[in-house]
């Protein structure tokens, strides 16, 4: 639908009114064929793939607080595939490509930028890493990795320390695909197109038991009444450790605090996104003119959306060291968001043992960038009972058997990529 500047205007002048809503605001029905318990981008785009993908229309989302509220509406919006472990390379590969044509599969403006990001490196060992990461790329099909020697990324990006003492630049791995999209517009685009294709939305809806008879599912507990429903989703993020106990289940998650900042807008001073392989600091501009920045974990569990002084003052040290003029701008506000933290750095997703009941947890950095490809695969999970291919790896029983663990953490990719 257009809209005409001079229809904005009188929007913008008389409050608003006249716009209508994105999505609607029913009641709850006593049952539906599927529930996914989360409004967060994950369970909106299970929801929207369960729809077009698999006819599936008698669904409802249940978010105990606002669509988006969670961690879709508290990351630094990065989008990329760099990947490197067997299962994990292919699954964000094809999350990407959705990401490439998602505004249009959606019709709504998610502000995909795919500016590049450049993975910077200060060590020999540390080059030789992202070198392999590149050709583990190539291998794999995602042919847009190209690794930058010094005297490239100079010319590329001048405003950075490149000969400080301590960690002096070495080369960065460039993903020219990668970059960043707008989060909140994500969701709002994923909730659209949900309730356009007869999706239930439903706020502030806490779901606070799991009904559960002779190992089946049969619905759930909320605090707007019982709902029947023949499948669960539970896709919750941080939050699924919490959730799963209703269920009996204990999950080898822990829920931990990854910080953010943002500083007053600025001039344009960057094009792409930039990781300091040193700092576990990573930053970008946004389209306001902030530069967004964050570093690694406060290394407690937590259920807080909010931070610690020494992980502040960490990033700030992190930035200066790279970035030395980022000292000239205030920092205007930080929030929190809540890591799923997985043993091994990659995500979960399956069948539980209780029939009808499915699991989605264990994003650890990768949420925001998994968006388009955990809908996907969750849908497919949901409406056929077998996983996709390209999660099949991502099984909840890699932990007990020991056998076909993705060590993600340990390549690097997660801690230097958030």
């Amino acid at each position: 639908m257009r809209f005409s500047a001079l229809r904005v205007l009188k929007e913008g002048l008389t409050g608003n009114k006249g716009w209508t809503p994105h999505w609607r605001d029913p009641a709850p029905k006593p049952e539906y064929d599927a529930i996914i318990i989360g409004g967060g981008g994950h369970g909106l785009s299970t929801a929207y793939y369960l729809a077009k993908n698999h006819g599936m229309t008698n669904i409802a989302v249940l978010e105990k607080g606002y669509l988006g509220g969670g961690n879709v509406g508290r990351n630094t919006t990065i989008v990329r595939a760099n990947y490197m472990m067997e299962g994990n390379s292919q699954f964000y590969s094809h999350s990407l490509k959705l990401w490439e044509g998602l505004e249009q599969d959606l019709n709504y403006n998610a502000m995909m930028s795919q500016r590049g990001i450049i993975n910077l490196v200060h060590s020999d060992g540390q080059r030789d890493a992202f070198i392999r990461r590149g050709n583990m790329m190539h291998a794999q099909g995602d042919t847009d990795a190209e690794f930058l020697f010094p005297e490239q990324l100079k010319k590329k990006l001048p405003y950075l320390n490149h000969d400080n003492i301590r960690f002096p630049i070495y080369g960065g791995l460039y993903h020219k695909r990668g970059g960043t999209a707008r989060h909140d517009a994500v969701a709002w685009g994923y909730a659209r197109g949900a309730d356009q294709r007869g999706v239930d939305l439903i706020q502030n809806c806490e779901v606070t038991g799991i009904d559960i008879v002779d190992g089946v599912v049969k619905g759930v507990q909320t605090t707007r009444g019982a709902i029947k429903a023949k499948k669960v989703g539970m896709v919750v993020a941080g939050r699924s450790g919490q959730l799963a106990a209703l269920a009996g289940m204990r999950l080898p998650i822990e829920s931990h605090v990854l910080q953010a900042f943002v500083t007053e807008g600025l001039k344009p001073v960057m094009d792409n996104v930039v990781t300091f392989g040193m700092g576990h600091m990573y930053i970008s501009q946004s389209d306001k003119g902030g530069l967004v920045f964050g570093g690694d974990l406060d290394f407690y569990a937590s259920y807080a959306q909010r931070g610690n002084l020494p992980t502040k003052e960490h990033v700030m040290e992190a930035a200066m060291c790279l970035m030395p003029q980022i000292g000239k701008a205030r920092v205007l506000r930080s929030w929190g968001g809540i890591m799923d933290m997985s043993p091994d750095g990659s995500f979960i997703m399956d069948k539980t043992h209780i029939d009808g009941l499915f699991l989605n947890t264990g994003w650890c950095y990768g949420g925001f960038k998994a968006v388009p490809a955990s809908g996907y695969c969750m849908a497919h999970l949901m409406a056929t009972g077998q996983s996709h291919e390209i999660t099949a790896r991502h099984r909840l029983n890699r932990f007990e058997t020991g056998r076909g663990l993705m060590d993600e953490e340990a390549t690097g990719s997660q801690h230097n990529l958030h």
